[in-house]
């Protein structure tokens, strides 16, 4: 065990605490200072000082910190001064306020059940705040305006809840990508007469598309609307040179899955409350996240959330914008090499692979082949992920292959592409590469109908059927393809023909459907 002049007990992987030079956005302007900062690890000293300890543990877990897979020895449980994650006074409140302190936002809450547990309490906000502010009127259904492409978790939330919604048409026809102008909000919110309570926006997205959040958010401060953000996949965004991340932009609340770009194990996550949005009852977040959530947190995951706070606290900025600039390298290549990309993400690199008259499964296959593994694939899209913690070795990887798939590789996978598939090209696609197919059929066209609630169609009896069967029958429980957990249909809307072809693209046989009285 290692201890400092300060006394604090540091965490074995810990480097010595020191004054950590972060990078964080000036509160007034969005502009990038240096602040010298001090932050402790108190989670991961607690549980370093528990384990040197070496006491009896008559305790859960069961495994008693014995080692069967390695990590057991930090596998502890609520014991006394461990504090409890979603009452947090001790150790866990330290910690999550250096967190909102790095990401410079009124509260950060932690979850153990990643950004799902996170988005079920966003919508639980936005509800209590509207009750708070008289925003909504009882005798109406409360009401949600969001972007198509909203993860199953906020579906969820909204049966739960008895929340509806009303489905803001984004511009682009993809199952992952519902990109919705400013403009286009706040023509929908002149039109509604309803009971709207807030706005929800997924971004990025699973393609890397960056919304609007700038824009989007003035417009709701003129309707006096809270705006949350999924921001799910962009943790690493408040890092960088550039003002990204949703806090920066005037969002209200907005939820990052810390495990997804960042190096915390799977599971963790963040909620962030934003400093402005002063409506929110905060007494009331961790009571939401204690009502949808687990009483058994992981304090795994706790350590490494809070360990992450040092290691942002470092030198991660300076790192982050090297490593953006290496793989914004790769992406070059990839486009000399004659590989269509889209997406404005900076870690990430999505392939347009329809738009090169490829199927993206079978370029994903190739990829496999040749050591790669992609975070995502269909037939129209190859999503590579990368963080700085990603090797030159990775990144050397994917620029061998674009350089090795060559002109006979391409006509081989043209000539295994789906006659269909030219259909599905993405408007946001490189002007060039438009040429190579034709342009794409809109997916979902026009608005879905809905034949009941959201919660009426979860608790309603439901039966399992072949997708080939459901042109209009009601959609029962969400039927989605994870990654990436995106509805085709949602609970209580009436089944299509458009929705079947895609149910059948992502190889999904049988829907759940509400049994016919």
């Amino acid at each position: 065990m290692r201890r400092i002049a300060t006394g604090v007990v540091q965490f074995t992987r810990c480097v010595e605490l020191q004054q950590g030079l972060c990078s964080i956005p000036d509160a007034k302007d969005g502009n990038r200072i240096k602040r010298r900062i001090l932050l402790r690890t108190p989670i991961c000293d607690f549980v370093e000082d528990y384990q040197n300890r070496k006491c009896s543990r008559l305790h859960m877990p069961g495994h008693k910190g014995h080692v069967f897979l390695g990590c057991e020895p930090k596998d502890i449980t609520e014991v006394q001064g461990a504090d409890v994650l979603h009452a947090a006074e001790g150790i866990i409140r330290e910690s999550q306020q250096n967190a909102a302190m790095l990401f410079n936002t009124g509260h950060t809450f932690y979850s153990t059940e990643g950004s799902s547990l996170c988005i079920k309490v966003m919508i639980d906000a936005l509800l209590q705040r509207a009750k708070r502010t008289g925003r909504w009127q009882r005798t109406m259904r409360p009401t949600i305006l969001a972007a198509r492409n909203v993860h199953r978790a906020m579906i969820d939330a909204c049966a739960l809840l008895d929340v509806d919604i009303i489905f803001l048409r984004g511009e682009d026809s993809h199952l992952c990508t519902a990109v919705v102008s400013p403009q286009r909000l706040r023509q929908t919110l002149q039109e509604l007469c309803g009971n709207v309570i807030g706005v929800y926006i997924t971004s990025p997205d699973y393609l890397g598309n960056i919304q609007d959040i700038s824009g989007l958010s003035g417009v709701c401060r003129e309707y006096d609307l809270p705006l949350a953000v999924d921001n799910a996949h962009g943790a690493y965004l408040n890092f960088l040179q550039e003002p990204l991340h949703p806090m920066q932009l005037g969002a209200d609340i907005c939820c990052d899955s810390a495990h997804k770009t960042l190096p915390v194990l799977t599971g963790g996550a963040y909620l962030h409350i934003a400093k402005q949005a002063s409506d929110f009852s905060i007494e009331r977040i961790p009571r939401a996240m204690a009502l949808f959530g687990s009483t058994s947190p992981s304090y795994l995951i706790l350590q490494s959330l809070d360990y992450c706070n040092h290691y942002l606290a470092d030198d991660y900025p300076e790192r982050l914008q090297s490593f953006v600039k290496r793989f914004q390298q790769c992406g070059e290549t990839l486009r000399q090499c004659g590989f269509a990309l889209t997406g404005q993400e900076p870690l990430k690199l999505t392939i347009c692979a329809a738009a090169m008259c490829l199927d993206g499964e079978r370029l994903a296959e190739q990829m496999r082949k040749a050591q790669i593994e992609c975070e995502y694939a269909d037939h129209q899209y190859v999503v590579l992920m990368g963080t700085p913690e990603n090797t030159e070795q990775d990144l050397a990887r994917i620029e061998h292959f674009a350089r090795m798939f060559d002109r006979m590789q391409k006509v081989e996978l043209r000539q295994q592409m789906p006659e269909h598939l030219g259909r599905y090209l993405h408007p946001l696609c490189e002007e060039n590469a438009k040429e190579t197919v034709p342009e794409a059929a809109t997916r979902i066209s026009t608005p879905a109908l809905r034949a009941c609630t959201i919660r009426e169609a979860v608790m309603a009896e439901c039966e399992e059927i072949a997708v080939s069967q459901a042109e209009g029958r009601i959609c029962g429980a969400e039927t989605v393809s994870c990654p990436p957990a995106v509805p085709i249909a949602v609970c209580g809307e009436i089944i299509t023909q458009n929705m079947i072809q895609q149910f059948e693209e992502y190889n999904i046989t049988k829907v759940s459907v509400l049994v016919k009285e």
